[in-house]
């Protein structure tokens, strides 16, 4: 996974490079269009590991071919519904509203038609990659991860190497790299579950209602996420210049990239937590989303840290051409992406019961909210740091509401989770930012130390975890873990 993660940067790093700071501001603006309609693939994907997790905790073989062919064919309208959308609404959009360059339009167009593509094939992935998923698969899913970092690596290597309008070019790489991924995920997923074959692709009317029903809702608190960020990156186009969209689009892009381990320990946990709920096992569940905030936080800190004590540094190793406020903007970023980790569990267990109406109207207005305030502010001449204090402030209220309403919905208790799980992730934040603070003042500030001193970072952060995050139990069965893995 910390291939992934590295291969990743180093695409970001090539793709800014070869498309220079203004033209990767104008492809995150483009793709800030398209990327409205990314709540799609990812709350319909949450819907079926949701159903296929709750059906295999259930040993119901007959309920998961039926689940896989009403979720096939809703993918499949809906992505057509999508693709027509992006090329009308869309396409007007970004001709009569956006600040663009008008000898850049034409290569605009091109590039959106294309992008538009890629995110059909991504949503006809996304059913697939979350059968993978709730099957617990996590050996296949991590190697099928690599492979796509490895295919946009390669792609973006050719890219330096052809001639042409280099925005149009990208935004075709990424097309085929996105029909490449797709077809591995469905021959690997027919081929090796029993639940997956064409002849078990029909409507059941019972089930394609409670899909429905439960996937609106998600859809709506995925609408509300997704409008939050690309809506924030058009409000920047409109109010500042490409660079500082630039900026925060590579800001955000680190953020992910600190959040990819917390986020790929999180999905592991996904159907574990929806078994468990199904079967009725709850204090197992109980187990689980505690560990699981601790672990989500403390996977995010070990790269978190690091990146926001040496930020100017990275940046300097990493980019060639860094746009200003970027190093502001992704330590402000890392920060409200922190305090989500701690609530990835909480947003699996909200939807065990698969009553998401509540969660998701209380989380979706304050999401959106985030959008209206930002406006206001600068409307009002406010600098567009002003953003990230928003969100960071918003993140502190979700996660006490996430809190509140998984309470209600499954009685996890408030007194509880707060006793167990937020003193360790402040006892390690605080003696591990304040020891590597003070390490830090003993080493060269130099790019030529930067490596010796992520090492010392992460081993002193590991060690803060191992005494203050974790109890004798969770060290047994780490412990045990990597016995395993490692086969001593």
């Amino acid at each position: 996974m910390i291939l992934t993660i590295l291969v990743s940067l180093y695409v970001i790093r090539i793709v800014l490079d070869v498309l220079g700071v203004e033209d990767y501001g104008l492809y995150s603006v483009v793709g800030g269009v398209v990327a409205l309609l990314s709540f799609l693939p990812v709350s319909m994907a949450s819907s079926t590991q949701r159903f296929f997790s709750h059906a295999l905790g259930e040993n119901n073989n007959e309920n998961l071919k039926k689940i896989f062919g009403v979720n096939i064919l809703l993918y499949l309208s809906i992505s057509l519904i999508a693709l027509v959308l992006l090329n009308t609404v869309g396409l007007w959009y970004i001709e009569n509203k956006l600040i663009l360059p008008n000898e850049r339009m034409d290569s605009l167009r091109i590039l959106f038609f294309l992008s538009n593509f890629t995110f059909f094939f991504k949503i006809i992935k996304s059913p697939f990659m979350a059968i993978i998923i709730a099957h617990e698969n996590m050996k296949t899913y991590a190697y099928l991860a690599i492979f796509e970092s490895l295919f946009k690596l390669l792609g973006v290597l050719f890219l330096t190497t052809i001639n042409g309008d280099k925005l149009v070019l990208y935004g075709l790489i990424l097309l085929i790299i996105s029909i490449l991924e797709s077809s591995i995920y469905i021959l690997i997923t027919f081929k090796k579950y029993d639940e997956c074959s064409v002849l078990a692709i029909k409507w059941d009317k019972k089930i394609a209602g409670e899909i429905i029903n439960f996937t609106s809702w998600t859809l709506f608190g995925q609408l509300t996420t997704v409008f939050r960020g690309s809506a924030i990156t058009l409000l920047i186009n409109q109010y500042f210049n490409p660079l500082i969209v630039a900026a925060r689009t590579l800001a955000v892009n680190i953020s992910i990239q600190s959040t990819f381990l917390a986020q790929q320990f999180n999905t592991s946990l996904y159907p574990p937590i929806i078994k468990s709920y199904s079967s009725k096992n709850l204090n197992y569940m109980f187990d689980l989303i505690f560990f699981g905030s601790k672990i989500s936080f403390f996977l995010m800190w070990i790269i978190a840290l690091p990146v926001i004590i040496e930020i100017e540094n990275i940046l300097n190793l990493w980019l060639t051409n860094i746009p200003e406020y970027t190093d502001e903007f992704a330590v402000l970023t890392i920060i409200e992406s922190l305090i989500f980790a701690v609530s990835l569990p909480l947003t699996t267990a909200a939807r065990a019961p698969g009553k998401m109406k509540l969660y998701e109207t209380v989380l979706g207005i304050q999401q959106v909210s985030i959008f209206f305030i930002a406006w206001i502010l600068f409307d009002l001449n406010f600098n567009v740091h002003y953003v990230f204090y928003i969100c960071i402030v918003m993140n502190i209220v979700m996660f006490f509401s996430r809190l509140f309403i998984v309470n209600k919905l499954i009685n996890i208790g408030i007194k509880s989770y707060i006793k167990i799980v937020l003193p360790p992730i402040f006892k390690v934040t605080l003696v591990s930012y304040l020891i590597t603070y003070l390490i830090n003042n003993f080493i060269l500030n130099d790019e030529v130390y930067l490596v010796i001193s992520l090492l010392i970072y992460a081993v002193t952060i590991l060690i803060s975890i191992c005494f203050f995050g974790l109890n004798k139990s969770q060290k047994k069965e780490i412990l045990k873990y990597l016995i395993k893995k490692l086969n001593i």
